[in-house]
């Protein structure tokens, strides 16, 4: 999937790049430039942008220019996903963000390797392709999707992977809000080391 992509990450297969707030888990409400890499194969059926899938479809666009146009707004966040991004070496593209006076954040399955040098690291697990525990290890955010009733035991077998002080979160899968959002409400009444994360962006209706 990635056969083109230089190995340094020098370029990248850049489906969209937009200036927004962030919609979801730790860091809602927070103005960010968001980076979303083409390419993934973990195959969420749920997944809301499928056309982020194949990586041949998104120009190889110049990690330097990709942190120029980042540079030009005013929130000093920007958020790479997906896709999967780790499909890719991140190294040069954060560094350079990072020399930028850049924060940089991650939205991940943690189903590859991790690379990139970054200031929160969410993890977003999927039963379909496992995280790695050295993913794990350094996730500052636990972000579990919830689709049907088996996925509450999915997130707290997740959450015994991550490091204590971790931040934990379930997030009704956006098609299914109505039916899980008063289970997850329910499950975090009775069980208070998790929080609720909702798609506020789809309830802003931006991007």
């Amino acid at each position: 999937m990635a056969h083109q992509v230089p190995e340094d990450g020098t370029l990248l297969p850049l489906m969209e790049e937009f200036y927004t707030i962030q919609g979801e888990g730790f860091n809602t409400g927070k103005a960010a430039y968001f980076i979303r890499l083409g390419g993934c194969d973990v195959g969420c059926h749920w997944c809301d942008v499928k056309e982020s899938w194949n990586a041949e479809l998104h120009p190889l666009t110049s990690s330097d220019t990709i942190v120029e146009h980042a540079s030009q707004f005013p929130s000093k966040a920007v958020v790479v996903t997906g896709g999967e991004p780790l499909i890719y070496n991140l190294d040069y593209l954060t560094t350079r963000l990072q020399q930028s006076g850049i924060q940089t954040f991650i939205e991940t399955s943690g189903a590859y390797p991790l690379s990139g040098s970054w200031d929160w690291v969410c993890l977003s697990p999927k039963k379909f392709k496992a995280p790695m525990q050295q993913v794990a290890d350094v996730a500052n955010e636990l972000k579990v999707i919830i689709f049907n009733k088996s996925d509450f035991a999915f997130a707290e077998e997740n959450a015994l992977r991550v490091k204590p002080g971790c931040k934990l979160y379930l997030q009704p899968e956006w098609s299914r809000n109505k039916e899980m959002t008063p289970l997850i409400v329910e499950y975090v009444m009775n069980n208070p080391k998790w929080e609720i994360s909702l798609q506020t962006h789809k309830y802003l209706n931006i991007p």
